[in-house]
Order: C-alpha cells, then sequence, then structure tokens
C-alpha cells in the first residue's frame, strides 16, 4: 500500500459516499459436530445477497498467522500500518469515555476479574458484571491515592474500567498483568525500559491497594491491566482521506479510536437498528461512514456458538436499510476472527465484501469464510480495504504520469 502521505495526494472530492460497517469477530471455526462456521450456519439471506452483488474476499488484519487486538485491527481497516502505527488499549478506552488525556497521562484498560482462594483467575471478565456495579467498585478505587501522581478510576461499561495516571516522568513501557488465560495468577507490572521503572511500581502499588478494597466482592474481587499507553501523535483520517467521516459505535474503546483519529463520533442507541437509523439521520452530513457491531465478538469470547448465530442473524435483518441508503461504495467485514470454539481473537483471515456500482461481481453466493476463499478480491491485507474504499467512491485519481 502507498504510505498515508502518498495516498493523500491522490484524493479528490466527489459526492459518493463510503459505508464501512464492521461487524466485530465475524470470523469463526467449524462446529465438530457439523462442519459448519457460524457464519455457515447463519440464515444470512441479506448478507448472501450482498456477495452475490459484490466482490468477495479474505482479509488479514496484520499479517497472516498474527492474532491481533481490535485497535491494531482496525487501524488498518482505516488504512494506517498497525505495525508502524502502535496505540494501546488503555488511551483507547480513555478517549473512547470521552476522559480528556494530556501529555503527562498514562492509561491503562481494566478489567474487573475473578480470583479464587490460590490467587488463581477464574474469571477475566467477572461475569460480565453490570455497569451499575462496575460504576460502585470504582468509587471504592477512586480512594487510592499514591505518591507524586494523580490517579484516575473511571468506568467503560460492564466489567471494563480505565485507569489513568497523571504525573510527570511516567512512561506507558509497562507490562500488562492480565495474562490472558485463566488458572494462573494475574502478572506482576513490569517495567519494559528502564525509564518505566517508577511507573510500573506505581501500578504495583495501585494494584495491591485495590487487592485490600476489593477483597470481599465478588465476582469481582480483583483488577488486570493492560495496553498502556500514552497520547499518540497519529495523522488525522479526515485530512488524510479529505472526507467528512463519521463513526457509529456503541463500545467505547471503539469510540476512543475514532476520536483518536479525528472522526466525528455520533451516539446511537444500544442496537444495530439504532446505529442504522442514526445513519440515515445524518447521511447528508458525512462522506465516510464507520458503523461498529460488537455483538459477534462477545459471543464468540464466552464460547456461545448458538448465540453468536442468533446474533448474525439479528444482524442480517437490518442489511437492507444499509443498503437502501445507497452508499458509492459499501464494505462488510469484520476486524478479526472471534471462533466461538477458541474463545477469543485468533489470526484466520476475515470474510470481505464489497458492494460498489464499478465492482465486478464474482461467483460468490454466500457470506461466509468458505464461500470468501473463492472470492474475486483473493486474500489481502486489511491496509488494502481504504484504497478499495476510495477507488470504487470515485475518490482517487491515477497515480503518475
Amino acid at each position: 500500500m502507498l504510505p498515508l502521505d502518498q495516498l493523500h495526494d491522490l484524493v479528490e472530492p466527489t459526492p459518493g459516499k463510503i459505508v464501512l460497517f464492521v461487524l466485530d469477530g465475524l470470523g469463526g471455526l467449524p462446529r465438530p459436530d457439523t462442519g459448519r462456521s457460524e457464519l455457515e450456519t447463519a440464515r444470512l439471506p441479506h448478507l448472501d445477497a450482498l456477495a452475490a452483488r459484490g466482490i468477495c474476499g479474505l482479509i488479514d488484519p496484520v499479517s497472516p498467522g498474527i492474532t491481533p487486538g481490535s485497535g491494531p485491527a482496525h487501524l488498518a481497516l482505516f488504512g494506517y500500518d498497525p505495525v508502524r502505527y502502535q496505540i494501546g488499549r488503555g488511551v483507547l478506552s480513555a478517549l473512547g469515555i470521552g476522559f480528556p488525556m494530556g501529555p503527562n497521562d498514562v492509561a491503562a484498560r481494566m478489567n474487573f476479574a475473578t480470583l479464587d482462594a490460590d490467587g488463581h483467575i477464574t474469571d477475566r471478565r467477572a461475569g460480565r458484571i453490570s455497569t451499575e456495579t462496575n460504576r460502585a467498585l470504582v468509587e471504592k478505587l477512586r480512594t487510592i491515592r499514591l505518591p507524586a501522581v494523580e490517579v484516575f478510576v473511571e468506568t467503560e461499561s460492564q466489567h471494563r474500567a480505565v485507569l489513568v495516571l497523571r504525573g510527570e516522568g511516567l512512561s506507558d513501557r509497562v507490562a500488562d498483568t492480565d495474562p490472558q488465560r485463566v488458572g494462573v495468577p494475574p502478572e506482576p507490572a513490569r517495567a519494559l525500559a528502564p525509564e518505566a521503572e517508577r511507573t510500573a511500581e506505581l501500578v504495583r502499588a495501585f494494584v495491591a491497594q485495590a487487592g485490600e478494597l476489593l477483597r470481599d466482592d465478588r465476582p469481582a474481587n480483583a483488577l488486570l491491566l493492560r495496553g498502556f499507553a500514552d497520547l499518540p501523535d497519529i495523522p488525522r483520517f479526515p485530512d488524510v482521506y479529505g472526507m467528512r467521516s463519521a463513526a457509529i459505535a456503541v463500545y467505547p474503546m471503539y469510540r476512543g479510536l475514532a476520536r483518536l483519529l479525528g472522526m466525528d463520533v455520533l451516539d446511537p442507541g444500544p442496537t444495530v437498528a439504532d446505529e442504522l437509523a442514526l445513519l440515515r439521520e445524518r447521511w447528508d452530513a458525512y462522506d465516510f461512514f464507520y458503523v461498529h457491531v460488537k455483538a459477534p465478538d462477545l459471543k464468540g469470547e464466552d464460547g456461545d456458538f448458538d448465540g453468536k448465530v442468533a446474533v448474525l442473524e439479528e444482524i442480517d435483518q437490518q442489511v437492507p436499510t444499509l443498503v437502501a441508503l445507497g452508499p458509492e461504495a459499501l464494505a462488510v467485514t469484520g476486524d478479526h476472527s472471534t471462533p466461538a470454539l477458541l474463545r477469543g481473537h485468533s489470526w484466520h483471515a476475515v470474510p470481505f465484501v464489497l458492494v460498489a456500482r464499478t465492482a465486478f461481481a464474482d461467483e460468490v453466493r454466500a457470506f461466509d469464510e468458505r464461500a470468501a476463499l473463492r472470492g474475486g478480491l483473493g486474500r489481502f491485507s486489511a491496509l488494502h480495504v481504504m484504497p478499495l474504499l476510495l477507488a470504487h467512491a470515485g475518490k482517487l485519481t491515477k497515480y503518475g504520469a
């Protein structure tokens, strides 16, 4: 892919509108008893119709064999090399809830979690406690004091919260305390560089005090931290692509990434129908819309195959609303795969369909992993998604003489 500055030089304004519809954790794996993935099992008449109208393929969010986090996977979809632009989860969570991060801040994403009597993790998400319970626990944690820094603890949603440390000389080069598996104790906060020793010590002190405060709170009797990050310097999406750009997303992290990139973050209701109603309402105000749906990823992480099938079918019922708006270029894909079989993100390539007046339809007739293997786009890097959308919306001029 061309570097962002060179791609910017090719961009020209046109009336055509672009929609990137991202179904989080879209891809899956076959269930052993049926040999069919979640997408292959679900009844998806509207998504299948899109596949038949458009051109399909499979995308690798980072590179083959690499399991991506949601941040890098989304950056790639937006055309930012996730190896060059590394953004920690903490800053995305903080910006996602509207926390005003400054130049002396380091943020981390927190999970409330459950530890057994031996100090081993039994549930990394504390049973997905309610947001109301989260707020009560956050009030406890706000009593923690650390030397020479300000401490901010904020609710994100359900089991998720945000820790922000503010002070001189802090570093985000601190290792996660979340081992991202159960049956083991949390990791200690470790400095990944000499300049981070003091920050790691502060984090360890925070975790120790939090452990005392949460000792008797079950299922949320512990904290896991990951994605330590400060505020990065990154090109603004509207400036790179010359488009009025909007994000429609419910979950804070994705709102945070969009806000970091300079998109306008719109406020939908909690359902897919609400998101698409807002898309229709604001259709004339923007050139580019990023619409994010979290539900498939949640069901995949819970290992709920049937639940993931059900939410895919619910999403499918809303697709006609999207199609009726008539975007010049429409892409439907995921940021990564979250197979229920694996109960987490995976390295598997993600189905992709592009519908546009200038796109040759291929022979694919179903929106699923196996069908996408036969698609006309083949298997390609997510970094090529934005150039494809721009080209099919008539927004890229010729490269070179």
